[in-house]
């Protein structure tokens, strides 16, 4: 395949991957009263990292964070907000793919510790996910603490990231062996 042809099947790629997040998330099990959802919403996502490395991951992740704002927008209270929760947010779930290479490996290799290093790719991106919502919630919306700290409501409210996530590696563990195999870029 050219490097053209290669381009534009990553594009087209990424592209399948935002639509696909958005309407997964669009299937929700419970919505938070001030935005956030239980969803599936991240497993494209999670599985692009994981396929395509973090470059990808991340790129894809901030794309479909503002596509997300335009699908099922909470308004935000500030334009650092919007930047907290839709994009750079997102993008952290593509860090999952700095794991990329163990996951591959491990696939490549036979090994079932390709689950175990799929489990780490999950945590690490729900991880840096949940701490820029947790971050956006104690500066924007510690009014809603109502006498607790700010950073323990915040870390309450946002539980449903790492629940999400979790529902997430389970579908990824029958997803990813269907699905052919790439090389993943570390870049």
């Amino acid at each position: 395949m050219t490097t053209s042809s290669s381009r534009v099947r990553l594009l087209v790629e990424i592209a399948l991957v935002v639509a696909l997040a958005a309407v997964l998330n669009s299937i929700k099990l419970w919505r938070m009263p001030q935005g956030g959802t239980f969803s599936l919403g991240m497993l494209p996502l999670f599985v692009l990292a994981v396929r395509r490395g973090p470059a990808v991951g991340v790129a894809a992740g901030a794309l479909y964070g503002i596509v997300d704002f335009f699908v099922d927008p909470y308004p935000p209270v500030h334009w650092i907000q919007f930047a907290l929760d839709y994009p750079l947010a997102y993008a952290g779930v593509g860090l999952s793919g700095l794991l990329s290479p163990a996951v591959v490996r491990a696939r490549r290799a036979g090994s079932s510790s390709w689950t175990a290093w799929l489990l780490g790719a999950v945590a690490l991106g729900a991880a840096a996910r949940y701490a820029v919502h947790v971050a956006s919630g104690v500066v924007f919306f510690a009014e809603y603490a109502q006498g607790q700290p700010a950073l323990a409501y915040s870390l309450g409210y946002n539980l449903y990231v790492p629940l999400s996530a979790a529902a997430c590696y389970a579908a990824a563990l029958a997803v990813i062996p269907m699905l052919p195999e790439t090389e993943a870029k570390t870049s």
